[in-house]
């Protein structure tokens, strides 16, 4: 099944019946905690600060929904305590992304959440822009061929956190790039760009079109590709959101010695897949009971059929599709989902590129 056919898996009766729970579920006065396990300056941020009011809007008693921030561990922080709470009166959910999936994946040992015991309410895709330096930037002609000799350097939160598939790609088109560990949030990431402590750097749509799309326009960053988005044959076309900028795909067909096959390319996109069209998740504790489920999701719902939405959403966090109920379960597994071959792959190519081992 696609990412795309997932956007359309709901049942009618199932919204019904949200519905009516909703009717039955009251916030009125209440406020409900979103937490993030990121920085307040990075995608995820922006993700949640966008639903948030309109989430607030749809869901009964118009109750206040409040972002919080709890950074640490490239997020695995974060999701351990939320592992550990269970529901009281369906005012907290939590927030993951793709640098929350791949330790998962991965079976990095600082793990200690199990996604299949939280309960997802919405999730949506998003894309991913790499982007140079504006010195580095004139060497770009739609290929790497001509940043092979050029020392990069890139702020990082960890080889096994959603910045595996830049740092894969990049050494998939022969370039030097430099991660330096430890940055809280990809927002931190953008701020070393700007002090000039870096000089590649990669940001989620909604980030990028928050922040650094300023670069962009001001002349101090030059966009290089997407990550691109998939067709409904899972092919990588490119990001309907950025139609101007080539994906990695072509970038690497472009470059000398980048291919588009094998087992490098098949491990790249298969961790594209779970970091980024599935990217962000909403989710309630454990042990939320169906009514309070039903309501979150009629709820988002209602978001994401509000006459506006297409065009608010474009503007803030992309056009990409947004999951409810059945959906955002399905697309929640899809996200939480690697072939050995392609874990395999990335734990070998860790080991050797970075000295990261997770045994």
């Amino acid at each position: 099944m696609t990412i795309r056919t997932l956007a359309s898996t709901v049942a009618a009766a199932a919204l019904v019946a949200a519905t009516a729970a909703s009717a039955e579920v009251d916030f009125s006065g209440e406020t409900i905690e979103w937490v993030i396990p990121f920085s307040e300056t990075g995608g995820s941020a922006k993700w949640a600060n966008f639903f948030a009011p309109l989430l607030s809007e749809e869901l009964p008693g118009n109750p206040t929904v409040v972002v919080k921030f709890m950074p640490g561990a490239g997020s695995t922080k974060g999701a351990n305590w939320f592992q550990e709470q269970e529901h009281e009166d369906g005012t907290l959910m939590f927030g993951t992304s793709g640098s929350t999936q791949f330790p998962y994946l991965l079976g990095d040992p600082r793990v200690r959440y199990e996604y299949s015991d939280w309960v997802p309410v919405m999730a949506s895709g998003t894309g991913g822009v790499a982007y140079l330096n504006a010195e580095d930037g004139k060497k770009f002609d739609g290929s790497a061929n001509n940043l092979k000799d050029i020392d990069f350097i890139y702020g990082s939160q960890g080889a096994t956190r959603l910045d595996l598939v830049p740092l894969l790609a990049w050494q998939m088109l022969g370039m030097n790039v430099e991660p330096v560990f430890g940055i809280k949030g990809r927002g931190d990431g953008r701020l070393m760009f700007e002090r000039g402590e870096a000089t590649i750097d990669y940001q989620t749509s909604s980030a990028y079109l928050g922040a650094a799309k300023d670069l962009v326009d001001a002349g101090t960053a030059v966009p290089m590709m997407t990550w691109g988005a998939l067709d409904d044959d899972g092919n990588i076309v490119r990001d309907p959101t950025f139609p101007d900028i080539p994906t990695f795909k072509e970038v690497c067909e472009a470059t000398e010695g980048c291919e588009t096959s094998g087992e490098a390319w098949d491990a790249w996109k298969a961790f594209f897949i779970a970091g980024f069209p599935v990217q962000k998740i909403a989710f309630l504790p454990a042990g939320t009971p169906d009514d309070v489920r039903e309501t979150y999701e009629a709820a988002f719902d209602a978001v994401r059929n509000r006459d506006d939405f297409a065009e608010i959403a474009a503007k803030r966090v992309g056009k990409y599709p947004v999951f409810v109920g059945e959906g955002a379960a399905r697309a929640t597994k899809e996200g939480t989902t690697v072939s050995a071959d392609a874990k395999a792959f990335v734990t070998n190519w860790l080991q050797e590129a970075y000295g990261v081992s997770l045994n």
